[in-house]
C-alpha cells in the first residue's frame, strides 16, 4: 500500500522535533541494539541466500530433464532457449502447456532463471518456494480433464501470501520466523487451477509506503531506470514482471500497491472491490481497519491475463475454502460486450497538480476513446482535500498509529517510513500544537497532524465510518447524475527517485481515492515520458506552491522513456467491466503504436 500519511518535510527539522530528538536519541539506539531485529535480520537474509541457492540448484535440475526430453539430432546437443517461453503471452502459453506442445519442465526452469538474473538486478525477491518442484511432479500425473485454468503457470507471489513453512515478513522483524502453518485461500485456490508459485517478492516495511524498502531486504529498484523506485508496496511484483522474470504476480492493495507498482514499471494491474477475493491468509502490519480495507488482486503484461487470473479465483472452490466471500463467478458476458461506453473523465483531481505526462496520459486516451465511437464526459471529484484528510487518514490511523508503532517495536525504521513513525511518535497534545502553529502556512502538514491524533471514541470512529458511507453516496450520485458505465482518470507517474515516495504522500491519492470508495480500479500503460513532457515540468508549480510541490517536482524529473499508466474505475462488484474497459484502452492504445 502507498504511504496514507503526508506529512511536511520541515516536520523534521522544525525545532521542536529536533529537540526531542536528541532527547530520545541516546534511549532509542540502547533499545535498537537490544532489539530482536538485531539478531533476527542477518539470519533472515542468511535464509535468502540459501533458498536462492536452492532456487539455483533446481533450475539446474529441470534444465537437465528439459535437455533429456527435448528431440535433438543424434549426437547433437538439444538446443534449450528460454526466449521464445519467455515472449509467450499468457493465454498463449497455458494453450501449449495444456495441449502438452511445452513441458512444464522448461517453462519452470525458464522462469526460475530469467527471475534470478532480475533479482541481481534490481532486488527484488524474499524467498524461493522450494514446494514448486513437488507441485509441477503433482500436475505431471494429472489428467487432461483434471488440469485447471492456469496449469502449469509459474507465479509470484508478494511477500504478505501466506505459504505454509515459509515468512509473511511485511518487511517487519516481528514477523520473522513464525512460517505460515498452512496456505492462504489465495495460494490454495491459484495451486488447484494449476498455478505453480515459485517465489515471494519484496515489500515496502509495513505495506504503508509506495517506495520499496525494508530493513530485512532492502531497497527493490525499478528496471526502467536503478535511480527510480519500482513502486510499493507491491513493489517487488512490479519490478519482476517488467523485467519477465514473472508471467503472473499477485498483490495486495490499501492505497494504491498494486497500481502504483504496476504503473511506475510498466505493468498492468487491477485491486478488486473489497471482499469479492479472499483475504485469509494474507498478512497486514494494521488488521481490522474497515472503512479503507487492503484487498487482493493481480498484475500482469497485459489485461487478457488479468482476466485470465480472475476467472480462475472467482470460483466456487474460493467460497467453499472462505465462506465470507459471496459466490460470483466471473461474468464472461459483461468482459467481451463491445457495446459503446459512457466515459467520465478527468486530468487532475485538484489536490496535486499532476505530473505534464500525467495528464497527456488522459488526453491522449479519452481522445482516442471517443474517437472509437465511446461518450466521453468530463467529471470533477467531490471535496478531494476532505477525502483525503478527514476520511482516508482518519480511517487509516484512526487509534492514532498505536497498532502500526506496536508493529515496530523493537525494530529497525526504514528510512521510507522515518518522518511518518517520527511524527505518529509526538505526544497528541504537541501535535496538535504544531498543526496550530502551521494552520496558515503549510495547511497540508498542519492537516495531517490533527488526523494523526486519531479518531479517539467509539463514538468518533462510529461517525468516521458514517463520514466514509456518506462521502461514498455521493460520489456514486454524482456518477449515476452523467449516467457514466466507467471512469477515466490519471495514475501516479512516471516513477519517482528512490526516497521521494516519503516527501510527497498525498499524491498517492490519485489511487487511494478508490480505496476509499471501495471501487474496482485498475491501471493500462498507454505512453511513456517524452522530452516535450519534461521540458513542461519546468513549469510545474502544484496547487499549495510549497516544498511538497517541489519535492514532486523533483521526484518525476529524470523520466524520459519511463512507462505513463491511466486508471480505469467502475463501481463497486463491477470488476468485469473495468477489465473491459481496461481492454479497450489496451486495445486503442496498441493499434495507435503499431505501424501503418
Amino acid at each position: 500500500m502507498p504511504g496514507v500519511i503526508w506529512l511536511s518535510h520541515s516536520l523534521v527539522v522544525l525545532l521542536p522535533v529536533a529537540l526531542l530528538g536528541v532527547v530520545l536519541l541516546g534511549a532509542t539506539m540502547l533499545f535498537w541494539w537490544q532489539a530482536p531485529a538485531w539478531s533476527k535480520i542477518p539470519r533472515a537474509q542468511k535464509r535468502r541466500e540459501e533458498a536462492l541457492r536452492r532456487m539455483a540448484a533446481l533450475a539446474e535440475r529441470l534444465r537437465q530433464q528439459w535437455a533429456l526430453d527435448s528431440p535433438s539430432a543424434q549426437g547433437e546437443e538439444p538446443e534449450l532457449d528460454p526466449k521464445p517461453i519467455l515472449e509467450l503471452p499468457l493465454e498463449k502459453l497455458v494453450q501449449k502447456l495444456l495441449a502438452d506442445e511445452l513441458s512444464l519442465e522448461s517453462v519452470l526452469c525458464s522462469y526460475l532463471e530469467e527471475a534470478m538474473k532480475v533479482h541481481q538486478e534490481v532486488n527484488c525477491l524474499t524467498d524461493f518456494l522450494d514446494e514448486c518442484e513437488e507441485q509441477l511432479q503433482a500436475l505431471k500425473k494429472l489428467k487432461k480433464s483434471e488440469r485447471g485454468l492456469l496449469y502449469g503457470v509459474p507465479i509470484s507471489l508478494k511477500d504478505v501470501y501466506d505459504c505454509m513453512g515459509h515468512d509473511s515478513t511485511c518487511g517487519l522483524a516481528q514477523f520473522l520466523e513464525k512460517p505460515a502453518a498452512k496456505d492462504g485461500v489465495i495460494v490454495k485456490v491459484l495451486k488447484a487451477q494449476g498455478a505453480i508459485p515459485f517465489v515471494k517478492t519484496n515489500i515496502s516495511q509495513t505495506l504503508l509506503s509506495f517506495d520499496c524498502s525494508n530493513p530485512i531486504y532492502g531497497q527493490t529498484l525499478n528496471p526502467q531506470n536503478l535511480k527510480k523506485t519500482s513502486g510499493g508496496s507491491s513493489g517487488g511484483e512490479g519490478a519482476l514482471l517488467a523485467k519477465g522474470g514473472s508471467i503472473l504476480g499477485m498483490g495486495t492493495d490499501t492505497g494504491g500497491s498494486i497500481r502504483i507498482p504496476a504503473s511506475f514499471c510498466g505493468a498492468c494491474g487491477i485491486r478488486v472491490t473489497g471482499y469479492r477475493l479472499s483475504n485469509s491468509g494474507v498478512a497486514s502490519a494494521v488488521k481490522g481497519r474497515k472503512a479503507v480495507v487492503t484487498v487482493a488482486g493481480p498484475l500482469a503484461w497485459d489485461v487478457e491475463s488479468l482476466a485470465l487470473c480472475l476467472r480462475a479465483l472467482l470460483s466456487e472452490h474460493m467460497h467453499r475454502l472462505d465462506p465470507t466471500v459471496p459466490f460470483l463467478p466471473f461474468r464472461e458476458e459483461v468482459y467481451s460486450s463491445n457495446r459503446p461506453l459512457r466515459i467520465g473523465y478527468y486530468e487532475s483531481d485538484g489536490f496535486t497538480q499532476p505530473s505534464p505526462s500525467m495528464a497527456r496520459a488522459v488526453k491522449l486516451t479519452s481522445r482516442l476513446l471517443q474517437d472509437a465511437g465511446h461518450q466521453v464526459i468530463p467529471f470533477s471529484v467531490p471535496r478531494t482535500e476532505y477525502a483525503f484528510f478527514h476520511l482516508y487518514i482518519g480511517s487509516l490511523l484512526a487509534d492514532g498509529g498505536a497498532s502500526l508503532l506496536e508493529k515496530l517495536k523493537g525494530d529497525i525504521v526504514d528510512p521510507s517510513m522515518k518522518n511518518t513513525v517520527t511524527s505518529l511518535r509526538l505526544p497528541n497534545s504537541l501535535k496538535r500544537f504544531l498543526a496550530w502553529i502551521w494552520k496558515y502556512f503549510e495547511p497540508r502538514a498542519s492537516q495531517s497532524l490533527e488526523r494523526m491524533c486519531g479518531v479517539g471514541t467509539p463514538k468518533k470512529l462510529w461517525e468516521q465510518h458514517k463520514a466514509v458511507e456518506e462521502y461514498q453516496q455521493e460520489f456514486i450520485a454524482k456518477w449515476r447524475s452523467l449516467d457514466l458505465d466507467v471512469l477515466l482518470s490519471p495514475a501516479l507517474d512516471p516513477a519517482f527517485y528512490v526516497g521521494y515516495p516519503a516527501k510527497v504522500q498525498a499524491s498517492s491519492f490519485y489511487l487511494g481515492l478508490y480505496n476509499l470508495l471501495n471501487f474496482p480500479a485498475g491501471v493500462v500503460p498507454v505512453t511513456t515520458v517524452t522530452p516535450q513532457d519534461e521540458k513542461e515540468l519546468a513549469f510545474y508549480r502544484g496547487y499549495y506552491r510549497d516544498h511538497v510541490d517541489k519535492s514532486f517536482q523533483e521526484a518525476v524529473r529524470g523520466s524520459v522513456g519511463l512507462s505513463v499508466a491511466v486508471q480505469c474505475i467502475a463501481l463497486p462488484w463491477e470488476e468485469e467491466l473495468c477489465l473491459r474497459f481496461m481492454k479497450e484502452v489496451e486495445t486503442l492504445v496498441k493499434s495507435k503504436m503499431e505501424p501503418k
